[in-house]
């Protein structure tokens, strides 16, 4: 008998409404399982850090930032692959994002395929 794997999910987490509905809706679309968030405290209070396989964020959010939540993330030893989504990307955030674990920076608009792909290859990490 086959062991069935536990779901991946996927978080995501955005101020923008629209935003969180489309991804999430993209997300499901494809089988995977999502849950969005508007604020990264909202994430962190959540009970859904332990299962989260993918993490999309905003770069810019009220209250605590993207790479202010990846870091907390990972002082806190929660290795989630992460994919930055910004419409206000310069190099040294991108970089600063990708030394600490990011496994994307996307820059808003971006392709739904190429965020297909990169949460593909989050999965796989």
């Amino acid at each position: 008998m086959a062991i069935k794997e536990k779901p991946q999910l996927v978080a995501i987490v955005d101020d923008n409404e629209f935003v969180r509905i489309a991804l999430e809706g993209l997300m499901k679309s494809v089988g995977f399982p999502a849950l969005a968030f508007a604020h990264a405290e909202d994430f962190l209070a959540s009970d859904r850090k332990q299962d989260t396989a993918c993490l999309i964020v905003d770069i810019r959010l009220p209250g605590m930032s993207g790479l202010e939540l990846q870091s907390k993330l990972n002082a806190e030893r929660y290795r989630i692959p992460t994919i930055f989504i910004t419409a206000h990307g310069d190099q040294e955030v991108r970089m600063k994002a990708l030394r600490a674990g990011a496994v994307e920076f996307l820059t808003k608009p971006f392709d739904d395929e190429a965020l297909l792909q990169s949460v593909r290859a989050a999965l796989e990490c």
